[in-house]
């Protein structure tokens, strides 16, 4: 039986709000850290932690807006406050004459992502069959990457057009942004949940012993993925390095993206049918393997490498999570699942990003990718003990 058609309406709807807001976020983007470096003067260093305190800042509210989601049983106000923040800072980043403008406007629209996403990944559990989650979030983020992809797409054509005019893109960005928060507000449903309101606090340390030790595994798993996997704008960098010409690189993303999208729904779907431990290391290979590409050589060839093969490992690895999210944790928590996951993973990625940028400044970035190899080959190592353990027990 195919499972799309049975795919609840708001999933669609939702998919459809991610891509749009993709396209928007990805035209800034796509150009953000080539806008900085030669229009602002920035290091390396400072898009690192522009980048980190902008990525984990998200990350980390998602534990907040998730609880309060759990606690008055109620996702979708959460969730429309969140774009919207995103949609009314877009103007800001054409209007920006300083480094501190840039890190403002990131770090708002950062916000608006920290308080909409866990409230929407609970929603969509909420809304989707138990047998069909793995497909609903593969499919939300198909949709998702399709924007992520014309994005930057969109960004080459204009900056062709427009001369590298970088405030010119930055203004047309604004427009899918607020697409995307209309369609949100008139097309998408919420289920009542009046039977799991949860009435306790669920910040509480009796709320987090009820997560369990599977769930806690799957954040444990989650920061380690988020050390390996630091800020795109890295790999932007990488590709500029090459002597890509300016205009053109943004279409290493469409790479990535393309790959992203054209995977993540099958392998969420199955995600549903396979072992999740074995799929999860697949993914951590994947990673490790386009971290070499990166730093084996400056060639444009290794960058596209290196993209694609980091675009398959996103598309294997983030329904994953947010499945083994969904069925390690307790129906009334799901938010707050979500989000204490988001914010470990925004800690690992604030530390990653900002070591990232510290060490190709000081020795460049082939070191920058090795270290993230490495990180790969620890989160192997520890599903390979665990595994190991597990087929133990079974066979006792």
């Amino acid at each position: 039986m195919q499972k799309i058609p049975s795919m609840p309406a708001s999933i669609w709807v939702l998919g459809f709000v991610s891509m749009l807001v993709d396209i928007s976020s990805e035209m800034v983007h796509g150009l953000l850290p080539m806008f900085l470096v030669t229009t602002m003067g920035a290091s390396v260093f400072m898009i690192g932690l522009i980048e980190g305190i902008a990525e984990s800042t998200a990350l980390i509210l998602k534990v907040f807006s998730g609880a309060y989601s759990d606690y008055i049983g109620k996702r979708k106000v959460l969730a429309v406050a969140g774009y919207a923040l995103s949609a009314f800072t877009k103007p800001v980043f054409p209007l920006a004459t300083s480094i501190p403008f840039v890190l403002g406007a990131r770090f708002i629209d950062r916000i608006g992502k920290g308080v909409r996403d866990a409230p929407r990944d609970a929603l969509i559990v909420d809304i989707t069959p138990p047998e069909m989650r793995g497909a609903a979030f593969g499919l939300r983020q198909s949709l998702d990457t399709i924007g992520a992809f014309l994005g930057p797409l969109i960004a080459v054509g204009l900056m062709l057009l427009w001369a590298n005019d970088f405030r010119a893109v930055f203004w047309v960005a604004t427009v899918p942004a607020v697409i995307a928060l209309l369609l949100l507000v008139l097309a998408v449903h919420e289920k009542p949940r009046q039977d799991e309101v949860l009435n306790a606090n669920p910040l509480s340390w009796r709320s987090l012993k009820h997560m369990g030790t599977r769930y806690w595994f799957v954040v444990g798993m989650g920061a380690i993925v988020g050390l390996a996997r630091f800020s795109d704008a890295f790999l932007i960098l990488r590709a500029f390095e090459t002597g890509i010409p300016m205009a053109w690189v943004p279409l290493i993303m469409v790479v990535m993206n393309v790959v992203y999208a054209a995977t993540a729904y099958p392998l969420g779907d199955l995600s549903d049918r396979m072992n999740h431990t074995t799929l999860l290391m697949a993914g951590l290979v994947i990673l490790g393997l386009s971290n070499l590409c990166f730093a084996m050589g400056t060639h444009w060839v290794y960058v596209i490498g290196g993209v694609g093969l980091w675009g398959l490992h996103m598309g294997i690895t983030q329904g994953l999570f947010a499945s083994m999210i969904a069925s390690s944790a307790p129906p009334d928590l799901r938010g707050t699942a979500f989000g204490f996951y988001n914010m470990v993973l925004g800690f690992a990625m604030l530390i990653s990003s900002g070591l990232a940028g510290f060490i190709w400044d000081l020795w460049g970035a082939v070191y920058t990718f090795r270290l993230s190899a490495s990180f790969c080959i620890l989160g192997l190592c520890i599903l390979l003990i665990v595994r190991s353990k597990l087929e133990v027990n079974k066979r006792t």
